[in-house]
């Protein structure tokens, strides 16, 4: 009897010949594409449900919200890991900031999403019949993306703006390739106590061409009855998304503050989101992080306001809680999150790890 990880792995490597075959038919508009780009880093966002384009003001702004990073006032460095779909998915992050003067500054962030040593039984079976263990190998389905990030401060008080430069490559296995490239657009806004943010991302859509190895393919082209016959040059097209988020700090007495976000992620194009047309989606997104004395952490979140289509035909609307806490000190933060419950069960559940250093410690 095959094991979870097992089962999970196949299941994997059958995604990954439907996505080939996906790919392969020759449509250039996607609806969900490059989605490992929409998870979220940072074990404290995630641990508020992402709402954090508002007030994030340091390394990890280069993926939120790059208007955000004009706030830095050092070299910084984060660094993240997690676990999706009971470990077989691995999810990584790492970023360095700094400052060019005092409006200024850049990041470089690194992310990769991928699931290795996966089973590639196309050729378990010889021509002649048989069955051949030994003709089974494994590959990798990884994902990476590359950005480079720039925020100045703006003329008019309180006003930052941002943007991402991004590099994607996907690679899934010996079968296919893709390069994708594309921008991202943030701007941030503090007025007394309140934050205002806005997060525009694939702002002139991010642009993915697959290659396919020819030999490669033919091993695979039956493998799905009816798909995978042609392999055509073939483009994906990633729509754009926004985020607007509104933020306030609340201090709550000497030793604590209460940090409070809410925010409207807008996709444009219908999907399960709570509000949605086939102009504009809109899913809410609420946070919270209350701190004690700037140092412990305790935080949580609701959102992925989704309406999800039940046997019956009747609808139920489903919300995913998240919860996190943190700790700092001295320029060091770790962060731990715990996501996606309530998704599908335990094995989607994900356990969230990140770090975050002021290398002016060090000095």
């Amino acid at each position: 009897m095959p094991d979870k990880n097992t089962r999970l792995k196949k299941f994997f490597f059958l995604l990954c010949l439907s996505m080939i075959a996906y790919t392969a038919s020759g449509q250039t508009a996607r609806k969900f594409s490059n989605e490992f780009l929409n998870i979220g880093v940072d074990a404290a966002a995630l641990g508020m449900s992402n709402a954090v384009v508002a007030h994030i003001d340091h390394v990890n702004a280069a993926y939120w919200n790059p208007a955000g990073l004009a706030n830095i006032e050092d070299q910084e460095i984060s660094l993240m890991h997690a676990n999706y779909f009971a470990s077989i998915a691995n999810y990584d992050f790492a970023a360095f900031a700094m400052p060019l003067d005092d409006r200024s500054a850049v990041a470089f962030s690194l992310i990769r999403f991928g699931v290795d040593d996966i089973l590639n039984t196309t050729e378990l079976i010889d021509n002649e019949g048989n069955i051949d263990f030994n003709r089974i190998s494994l590959f990798s389905a990884t994902d990476w993306a590359f950005m480079f990030s720039y925020a100045r401060s703006a003329p008019v008080q309180g006003l930052k703006y941002g943007a991402n430069a991004k590099v994607v490559r996907r690679i899934i296995g010996d079968f296919a390739t893709s390069w994708g490239f594309g921008f991202d657009l943030g701007i941030q806004y503090e007025a007394g106590k309140w934050q205002l943010g806005l997060m525009l991302r694939d702002i002139t859509t991010t642009v993915n061409t697959w290659t396919f190895d020819e030999e490669e393919f033919q091993k695979i082209r039956d493998a799905i009855p009816g798909q995978n016959q042609d392999v055509p040059e073939s483009t994906e097209v990633t729509l754009p998304k926004a985020q607007f988020g509104v933020s306030r700090m609340f201090e709550l007495g000497r030793d604590y503050e209460l940090l409070a976000e809410i925010d409207l992620n807008a996709r444009f194009f219908e999907t399960n989101d709570v509000i949605s047309s086939s102009f504009v989606s809109l899913d809410p997104a609420l946070g919270f992080q209350l701190d004690y004395l700037d140092m412990v952490f305790l935080r949580g979140g609701v959102g992925n306001f989704q309406n999800i289509e039940q046997f019956d035909g009747s609808e139920e609307l489903n919300v995913q809680p998240n919860f996190g806490v943190g700790f700092r000190y001295r320029g060091i933060q770790f962060d731990y999150a715990l996501t996606n419950i309530g998704e599908g069960g335990e094995a989607l559940v994900s356990n969230v790890f990140s770090l975050r250093v002021d290398l002016s410690i060090f000095r």
